[in-house]
């Protein structure tokens, strides 16, 4: 099974930029606009060339668009000065730190720590709907753990240092296509046996 994030990405700026705009969207939705976005826009220099209107008529499908793009443009002006080898954006290494990555406009505590694990192997755990709401079902952490911050400093503590720059990629692949939200597909699971949530 591939446990990398399924988002469509072509550089390092493009996977931050794809992963800003999968906030409180889907995956399936974000790789439907970016292939076209990153072919004119690939670099920080390149979208802010496109523009925050050329940027909305691409994005415009995606929840919340307006503040998205205004997030992706200011994150592009700080990027701009940074070289490139041709379309190829790498971040420097004063970026590989979750604390420098989120003074970025549009990348707060989840989002540096998805970037962290895909791009460098990091070992945060990015907690978006799926890692919260199974995090909660199989009584990982307690109803104490009400925000995503918590629930990542309990799995910090659970969970062993080698496995946590793949858990938000498991976790959310299981939770997308097996143990959903509504109908976990439990019949199909292969830990069901050691699952108490069915009963």
């Amino acid at each position: 099974m591939d446990i990398r994030s399924e988002l469509v990405s072509t550089n390092d700026f493009t996977f931050a930029v794809a992963v800003i705009l999968s906030a409180q969207a889907t995956d399936k939705k974000v790789n439907e606009v970016t292939p076209a976005l990153f072919r004119i826009a690939p670099t920080p220099t390149k979208m802010l060339a496109l523009g925050l209107d050329g940027l909305k008529k691409h994005i415009k499908v995606i929840s919340f668009f307006n503040n998205k793009a205004k997030n992706i443009i200011a994150l592009s002006e700080q990027l701009r000065d940074i070289k490139t080898d041709g379309d190829n954006f790498v971040f420097p290494p004063k970026y590989h730190n979750r604390d420098t990555l989120m003074k970025l406009p549009g990348i707060g505590q989840k989002t540096a720590n998805v970037i962290m694990n895909v791009l460098w192997d990091a070992p945060n755990i990015g907690v978006d709907t799926h890692v919260f709401r199974l995090a909660h079902r199989y009584g990982w952490v307690d109803d104490g753990a009400n925000t995503p911050e918590k629930v990542e400093t309990e799995l910090l503590k659970k969970i062993p240092k080698k496995y946590h720059a793949i858990v938000n990629h498991v976790m959310v692949l299981f939770g997308r296509y097996t143990c959903t939200a509504l109908r976990p597909k439990c019949e199909q699971c292969p830990i069901a046996k050691w699952c108490n949530y069915k009963k």
